[in-house]
């Protein structure tokens, strides 16, 4: 078993690090590609994006293998700082389900934030993996 600093988690993403190539643009590598979907959130878009919990939902994207480095890199290192790493069921295109990181914001955007921009390159970047495109919230 690997207590390294080099061992691999499996993380759930939903916005726009569900992209490859965003993630090695920041100095990530990718590793083990997966298809895959939350169930009991939705993806919430204010200025930045989240899930939060609701009952019967469903969110979608993609789950990649990454060191703590790695996660730190994205998150912590980028000023993304008011994302946690939670630990949730995750579903994925074969039907088994495991458990993944995932960061989130604890507070949901306010009602009146939006972003555009970012939404557009959701919805391309879902297109690209094939994924069901979330709804405008």
């Amino acid at each position: 078993m690997d207590n390294s600093t080099k061992r691999l988690n499996d993380v759930f993403f939903y916005g726009l690090y569900m992209d490859e190539e965003i993630l090695k643009n920041k100095g990530v590598e990718p590793r083990n590609k997966r298809k895959a979907l939350v169930h009991g959130y939705i993806l919430r878009l204010g200025n930045m994006a989240t899930l939060l919990r609701k009952e019967n939902a469903v969110a979608y994207g993609m789950v990649y293998s990454l060191t703590h480095e790695e996660i730190d890199m994205l998150y912590k290192n980028s000023g993304l700082t008011q994302y946690v790493n939670e630990a949730l069921m995750v579903e994925l295109e074969d039907k088994s389900c495991i458990v993944a990181l995932c960061s989130v914001l604890l507070d949901a955007p306010k009602a009146d934030e939006s972003n555009d921009e970012y939404y557009q390159k959701l919805v391309s970047c879902m297109k690209k993996y094939e994924l069901e495109i979330p709804t405008k919230v």
